[in-house]
């Protein structure tokens, strides 16, 4: 339900007072929207308040500029002034502890929030206190001469290792047959044109071949599974 008249004169009265400064009939039938007030009748208002004085107003042009009276408001002296700058430093400074304090505070929560809470610190110890049980038996196991792999899957495992082994064999062997016949007759300088094709063999990053046929050697003569030459 829509004010009375009298109730939006005294609506619009009250925030041209409160704001106390330059308004047109727009600014303030924008901000009085929550009071369910039309444009015309703020107008009216406006009008009917600087035609009894209540408040001021110039025109320009057609429009009409509206500004709470000054008389009304009482303006300090110099030493006023100076008290209420002193006054408005400790308080601007008051509230920059106070937004420092509450910054602390924020950053406190944050990393409260970051850390684990007690239920998850119990649950991650029941994990690692089983991971670690795990692990001891296999220590024990392997202290014990038990062997954890069957021989079926370990004989798959070296199959694949072998195989794999063979195939890089082959490649090396493959790879230095092209590029010696590449390189025979070159003048190029061999390390100079690997680095201008971008090439890198082995030696070139620290791998041996042989170190990786050891691995599965244990000491005894070459297998005839690695002994893959083209």
């Amino acid at each position: 339900m829509a004010p009375k008249s009298d109730n939006t004169e005294g609506i619009v009265l009250n925030f041209v007072n409160e704001q106390n400064r330059p308004l047109n009939s727009q600014n303030v039938a924008d901000f009085l929207q929550k009071f369910n007030l039309k444009k015309a009748a703020i107008q009216k208002a406006l009008d009917t308040l600087a035609d009894s004085g209540r408040i001021s107003f110039k025109e320009y042009g057609k429009q009409k500029i509206y500004l709470a009276r000054q008389d009304q408001f009482d303006i300090p002296n110099s030493e006023e002034l100076n008290r209420m700058k002193e006054k408005n430093t400790k308080l601007q400074e008051k509230l920059d502890e106070q937004r420092k304090a509450i910054s602390e505070v924020e950053g406190e929560i944050k990393s409260l929030q970051s850390n684990l809470t007690l239920e998850e610190i119990h649950a991650r110890q029941t994990k690692l206190n089983k991971e670690v049980k795990e692990m001891e038996e296999k220590l024990t196991k392997l202290r014990r001469g038990v062997t954890l792999v069957n021989p079926e899957e370990r004989k798959i495992v070296e199959g694949m290792y072998s195989d794999t082994i063979c195939q890089w064999r082959k490649r090396k062997r493959m790879f230095k047959d092209v590029w010696d016949a590449i390189t025979e007759n070159s003048p190029k300088d061999l390390k100079e044109f690997k680095e201008e094709l971008g090439i890198e063999n082995d030696e070139d990053v620290g791998v041996s071949l042989q170190s990786f046929c050891d691995l599965i050697q244990h000491g005894k003569k070459r297998s005839r599974g690695l002994a893959c030459k083209v």
